[in-house]
Order: C-alpha cells, then sequence, then structure tokens
C-alpha cells in the first residue's frame, strides 16, 4: 500500500499518457459490424489521438531459484493448504503449450492424477489443483493441496511431492493426453460463443496481436497442442518443474500478516517505503476538443431464439431453441426440488445426493466417469438451486448420442456406495468449514436463516446444511431423496445450441423414454408457508482480525416470483443498488471511499422474494456505512424522485444490455428455465424492451416506495466486534451480539 499511498494525481496522468497512446493499442469489433462500415467511424472518433512515447517492450522471464525454499504463514482458514509454486515461460515461448496440457493432467482435470491420488485414491485432501497462468513474458507453475482434516502434514507432504516425483518420471500416458487436449479444444470453443467478455471473440483476437502479433494465434495455440506426444509433454515437465521450488503452507490459526504490507519488489526490508503524496493540486489540464456525440440508434425487440417443443413417451416436456454459432449445446434436466427441497428431509440432503451423482454410476466409477466425459470433450454438472436441482450436460454436438449416454447412466443409475459418500462427506464437511470462515457466506448463511425463519427458503443456499446434519446422511438417505425427488413427473428437459429437433428427440427417447416415476406420490414443497414478521435490527457476527466488515442486509417482500409486472421494480433496484452508477454504490463507494463495491439486488425466486443489500466496508466506516445506506434507500422516491437521467439510463440501459445477456448458449437456457419456473409467457424477454418502454419515472418512484424502504430491513454485520459494536450504538437499532459458528460449535 505504501507504494500506492505515494502515488499522485500527476504519476497517474503520466502513466496514462506514456502507456495508452494509440501506438500502444489493438482495436478489434467484433459482432454485427463490417470493415467497410467501422473503418470511417474508426477514423472519426479515434484518427485524431496523438500518438504517445515510443513502446519499449519490458524484458522479464522466469526466475529460477539458487535453492529451494518454504514458508509457513497462518491465517483464519478451515483447513492446511500446501502450494508448489514455479515460474515458466511466456506464452510465445516453444514449451507453453505442452506446460499448460501437462499441468492440466497434473491437476486440472476431474481425473487429474493429483485427484485420483489423493483425494480419491489416499484420501488424504479434499481438494487439489494445477494450473499453468501463462503470461506474454512468463507463466505460474503452480500446485495446491487442501489437506483432510485429520491427516498429518508430514504424509500429506510426502504424498503431495510424491504424485509430482512419478509423474515427472513416467509423463502423461497417451490417453490422459488425448483427454487433456480434447476437454481444452472443447473449452475453448465454448468460450468463442461470447463476443465480447474476458475469453470471447474480441478479447482472443485481441490478445493474440497484442501479445503474439497474430490475432489468430489462438489457432497455432490449439494446434501445438494437438501435435503434442507423451514424451514431449513428459521432457518439459522436467525441464521446468526439477528446478528449485517455492512451498507454501498456509496453516490454520490467527492472522498474522497485514495484506496491505505484502507486495512491492522484494526489497521492503531494506529500503525505505516511499513518503505518502502531499495531496498537492495538479496541474491544470487543458479542455478537451468539443465534441458532439453520435445520436443513439434505435434499438428494436429481442430477437429471442425460437423454441420448439417435444414430450418423451414417458411425458417429460422438452424445449429447444435451435442455435449454431458455435458446433455445441447445453441440455439441461430440471426437477421442482433445489435446496428448499432440504425443509422436507435432513438439511445438506439434495446437494449431497446431487453431488454423489457422478462418484459412481452405472458400472463406472468417478475416475472412469470424468475420463469417459474427457474422452468426448463433455462436461456433466449437477447442482440445485433454491428451487430447482438439475443435471447439465454441455457437449460437443457431434458427440451428442455417447454424452447423452454417459448423463442417462449418472441421472439414472447412480451407485451411492458406502466409501465413496464418506469421501464426498468429508469433503462436504470441509467446505461447511470453509463457509463459515468466509464474511461473505456466513453472512448469506446467516441473513437467510433470520430472514424465512422455518419457511423452506430458510435451507442455506449454499446446500451444505451444517455439520450435524451432514454427519448424520447415510447412503440409505441419499438413495432415498434421488428417488424421490429425481423423477419423470418433476422434470423437464431443455436443449440450447447446433441440433434439430428431429435429430434431438430420438436421442432423448433411446436414453430417457424408459424412466418411469416410482408408485408413491410427488413430494410437493410448501412454498406459501408463513415467514417471520420483518422487523429492523442489527445482527453482529464477531469476525475478530477482521480488517472489513461485510455488511448484508434484506426483508422478505410481499410478493412471490410468479406475480406479474414486477419489471418497475427491478428497474427500481437498478436506480438503487443494481449497478455501478447506482445511487448505493455512487455514495459509499465513489463519493465515500468506503467500499469496493454496493450492490443491491431482488430475488428471483418462485416463493417469496427478498430484497438484500451488500456492502463489504472497511471496518472504521461500518456504522456510517449503514446509516447511509438506510438514507439513500429513505430518498427513493421522496426526497430524491428518480430523475430524468436515471429514468433513460436504466430503461434504455437495459434494453441495450438484452443483447448482451443471451450471448451463450448458457444463457438462454437460463432464461428458458426461470420463464417456465416463474409462469412467464414464452416470449417475455422478446417483448420485455417493449414493457421496459411503458414504465416511467412514477411507476418506478411507487415500486421503490412499495418495496425498497428501509424501515424493516434485517442488517447481519459480519465483523470485529471490538471495532463494530461503538459505531451501532447511534443508529437506535437493537443489536443482537452473536459468535462466528464454526462445524464444532453449529
Amino acid at each position: 500500500m505504501a507504494d500506492l499511498d505515494a502515488a499522485s494525481l500527476t504519476d497517474v496522468r503520466a502513466w496514462f499518457t506514456d502507456h495508452y497512446g494509440p501506438n500502444n493499442v489493438v482495436l478489434v469489433l467484433s459482432g454485427d459490424i463490417d470493415a467497410k462500415t467501422a473503418r470511417p467511424m474508426v477514423q472519426k472518433w479515434f484518427g485524431a489521438i496523438p500518438r504517445g512515447p515510443a513502446i519499449h517492450p519490458v524484458t522479464a522471464g522466469a526466475v529460477t531459484l539458487e535453492k529451494s525454499a518454504s514458508r509457513d504463514i497462518t491465517d483464519q482458514v478451515p483447513v492446511l493448504r500446501l502450494t508448489r509454486t514455479w515460474t515458466g515461460p511466456g506464452l510465445n515461448d516453444p514449451d507453453a503449450p505442452a506446460l499448460e496440457i501437462g499441468m492440466h493432467i497434473l491437476g486440472g482435470l476431474a481425473s487429474s492424477r493429483l485427484d485420483n491420488a489423493l483425494v480419491r485414491g489416499q484420501e488424504l485432501a479434499v481438494g487439489v489443483t494445477a494450473g499453468a497462468q501463462t503470461y506474454e513474458a512468463m507463466s505460474q507453475l503452480s500446485m495446491a493441496m487442501m489437506v483432510k482434516p485429520g491427516v498429518e502434514r508430514a504424509k500429506a507432504e510426502a504424498a503431495f511431492d510424491a504424485v509430482l516425483a512419478t509423474y515427472l518420471k513416467e509423463g502423461p500416458s497417451e490417453d490422459e493426453l488425448k483427454r487433456a487436449v480434447v476437454s481444452t479444444l472443447s473449452n475453448e470453443i465454448g468460450a468463442l460463443e461470447r463476443v465480447g467478455g474476458f475469453a470471447g471473440k474480441g478479447a482472443t483476437l485481441a490478445e493474440g496481436m497484442v501479445y503474439s502479433g497474430d490475432p489468430a494465434f489462438y489457432k497455432t495455440r490449439l494446434e501445438a497442442m494437438a501435435a503434442l506426444t507423451p514424451e514431449k509433454v513428459r521432457a518439459v515437465l522436467a525441464k521446468w518443474l526439477s528446478r528449485p521450488v517455492f512451498k507454501l503452507a498456509t496453516v490454520p490459526g490467527e492472522r498474522t500478516l497485514d495484506g496491505g504490507a505484502l507486495g512491492g519488489w522484494g526489497d521492503e526490508d531494506t529500503t525505505p517505503a516511499p513518503a505518502p503524496d502531499n495531496k498537492a493540486p495538479a496541474p491544470e489540464l487543458a479542455p478537451a476538443p468539443e465534441r458532439t456525440a453520435p445520436p443513439l440508434g434505435t434499438i428494436g425487440d429481442l430477437a429471442f431464439p425460437a423454441l420448439e417443443h417435444a414430450t418423451l413417451s414417458n411425458g417429460v416436456p422438452v424445449t429447444l431453441a435451435r442455435r449454431t454459432a458455435v458446433p455445441k449445446l447445453q441440455l439441461t434436466i430440471e426437477f421442482d426440488a433445489g435446496t428448499s427441497a432440504d425443509a422436507l428431509d435432513t438439511p445438506g440432503t439434495q446437494a449431497l445426493m446431487l453431488d454423489m451423482l457422478d462418484e459412481g454410476a452405472n458400472g463406472l466409477d468417478a475416475t472412469q466417469l470424468a475420463e469417459a466425459q474427457e474422452r468426448i470433450g463433455a462436461s456433466i454438472q449437477t447442482g440445485a438451486s433454491t428451487d430447482a436441482s438439475v443435471l447439465n450436460l454441455v457437449a460437443l454436438s457431434d458427440n451428442l448420442a455417447p454424452s447423452l449416454d454417459l448423463a442417462a447412466g449418472i441421472l439414472l443409475h447412480p451407485t451411492f456406495a458406502p466409501e465413496d459418500v464418506a469421501r464426498l462427506k468429508a469433503t462436504r464437511q470441509a467446505e461447511l468449514s470453509q463457509a463459515l470462515s468466509s464474511p461473505n457466506s456466513l453472512a448469506q448463511r446467516t441473513l437467510g436463516a433470520a430472514l424465512y425463519g422455518t419457511h423452506p427458503y430458510a435451507q442455506p443456499s449454499d446446500g451444505l446444511g451444517d455439520a450435524a446434519s451432514l454427519a448424520a446422511l447415510t447412503p440409505q438417505d441419499l438413495k432415498a431423496a434421488h428417488t424421490k425427488w429425481l423423477r419423470p413427473d418433476l422434470a423437464r428437459i431443455t436443449v440450447v445450441g447446433d441440433v434439430t429437433m428431429a435429430e434431438l428427440k430420438p436421442l432423448l427417447e433411446r436414453a430417457f423414454g424408459g424412466w418411469t416415476a416410482p408408485a408413491t406420490p410427488a413430494p410437493v414443497k410448501h412454498l406459501d408457508a408463513a415467514t417471520p414478521q420483518a422487523r429492523a435490527r442489527i445482527l453482529l457476527v464477531d469476525r475478530p482480525n477482521s480488517p472489513q466488515s461485510v455488511i448484508m442486509a434484506g426483508r422478505v417482500l410481499p410478493m412471490d416470483g410468479t406475480a406479474k409486472n414486477g419489471e418497475a421494480l427491478d428497474l427500481a433496484n437498478d436506480v438503487l443498488g443494481g449497478g455501478f452508477l447506482s445511487r448505493l454504490n455512487a455514495d459509499i463507494r465513489e463519493d465515500k471511499g468506503w467500499s469496493y463495491g454496493v450492490n443491491s439486488g431482488v430475488t428471483k425466486n418462485e416463493g417469496p422474494r427478498a430484497l438484500l443489500v451488500r456492502a463489504p466496508v472497511q471496518a472504521d466506516r461500518t456504522g456510517d456505512a449503514i446509516a447511509a445506506i438506510r438514507a439513500d434507500m429513505a430518498a427513493l422516491p421522496g426526497e430524491k424522485p428518480v430523475t430524468a437521467e436515471e429514468l433513460q439510463r436504466v430503461t434504455e440501459g437495459a434494453i441495450r444490455g438484452l443483447p448482451n445477456e443471451f450471448e451463450t448458449n448458457a444463457a438462454v437456457d437460463g432464461a428458458i428455465r426461470m420463464n417456465q419456473r416463474l409462469g412467464r409467457p414464452e416470449d417475455y424477454y422478446a417483448t420485455l424492451a417493449q414493457t421496459y418502454r411503458g414504465i416511467d419515472a412514477a411507476d418506478i418512484g411507487k415500486a421503490a416506495q412499495a418495496y425498497l424502504q428501509p424501515g424493516e430491513l434485517t442488517f447481519v454485520v459480519v465483523g470485529d466486534r471490538t471495532v463494530v459494536e461503538p459505531q451501532l450504538e447511534s443508529l437506535g437499532l437493537p443489536v443482537e451480539v452473536m459468535p462466528a459458528p464454526t462445524t464444532d460449535s453449529e
């Protein structure tokens, strides 16, 4: 922080003018435009900008330590984390593709060497990872192990290092190499669905030009990966990972390091910190040339994909939206269950049951299932939201048939082997410990329970339940939940991507047509159950030594997700806290500088919706931040009605942002399923622009007055009680203090 505190406004300006000139820029336009149309526009708006200083390439490369080094640090973490790190070559080095693939095999694949040996094999770890973070001039090569509680550190370290030693000696197998390359290629194809973003077409072309002098460098990189041999990968890994290593162990305990003092140039012990900026006024800037902004074009309604429908012989409805941008598709089987279903079972049941599906099914164990997916470039994931449980398949269109066969086996024939259940329960317990040590997760769990009481939505949204409920779950419980909830009469299938209904339906019929519902009636979640009376209060969760406080606030609204005409409320939330330019963020982040970001939102559950506000703030401004949040909310719309500028921004901004929301198959799939879940018409998004245009400032103000007032908000603050509690006394709200829970105290 000392270096940042020393920087003056003049320093920042100099950095900008030295580096952000047109001679150091690559401009990529991707999307619905052509070069003939674009070039005169670019010339008009950017052509007169003067060149900046000449840019001289920075010489930097991999650093080889003189000898291996190790360090222990303690922090408020739930499990011991071991890491091994080296620097490596840059993006354009011939060894880079082999290192990326080799590290992916070591700890990136679901069937990675580290996973197979330490998580599923010896069961010494609750999580492992490895990868190459590759930059222009160098890379960082790292592997990490989250040690299972109760395992001796020496044993864990020895096993961790042994996996690497064996791998460097043997190298990957032909099958491992093929799986790593195919899965990487499939992921790259999926990323190119997007026009923009940090991994879409625009960014891919720009990075290729900036870092490699070739906008099509992504092709060169993928071709190099496809040409790799096991021996090439082994030799490159041995070359770079046999060098001295930096070993870091993050040990559970009290935090001893100050994050603000870390970083810098490594000479902090011998070089005094620079003096802070004296805040002297910076020289006045010359006036910018006057420009008239071009008129905004008219944006029509969204061209949402056309939907086709079918029904399998067992009654499961199928919806298809055909999109051919990339040769992939996304298929989701959604069940009317979700974490709220745990209200009818033991907390944590639904998510653990779903996680168990790919731990063994249809005669294959977890490793074999992962390998089978990787060979054909498929990805099968399970998960639960508040309202729904899903199995999601992402597949290459040409490999749809074998991908569906795998998905059907996982969904319909899981084994729930006792040893796999025990292993995954240990992993979930570690995840629970992590959640209880995370201020954000802790605030979310505390607020959800406070707002919903005994309603099904009071179940922790992370699906982890609590320590006692996790410990109590048995394989029989999970089998029973699978039979109870994952049944065809609670299911619907949505498919988005490059496939026709004529191709799709026979494959679905073959995979799922024989699936029948059990004789027992389908379970019903009681989403109409009562919620506690909302009341203004502060719940202070004491987390000693926290450098910042996490504030979350909320209340249950008198409406559910199926209510019609909620768009004015959505826009009112955009004014209040729904974006960077919103009132809450502008006040607390931009004007006051107390937070990196403040936001609000209204949930879109099928049952009762809730208003939520989130604000991580510096600890010494916790009370002031709560007061500011309440004041900003109360001012809308009475003291500060919606302005014409805000109305234009949130309505036109929402309309112009619609195409960006549906760049990917996953986004379209999610929209279709939300429409179905909330009872919306199929053309909801196609007509949403018209809906927004029909909403005025008065409509937004009425919604804000009805739903966004602070009077009955429950605030949860996770922070250091000794710092925070004195700040709360002047707010006039009752304060309840509770210790931060642990897996032992729940």
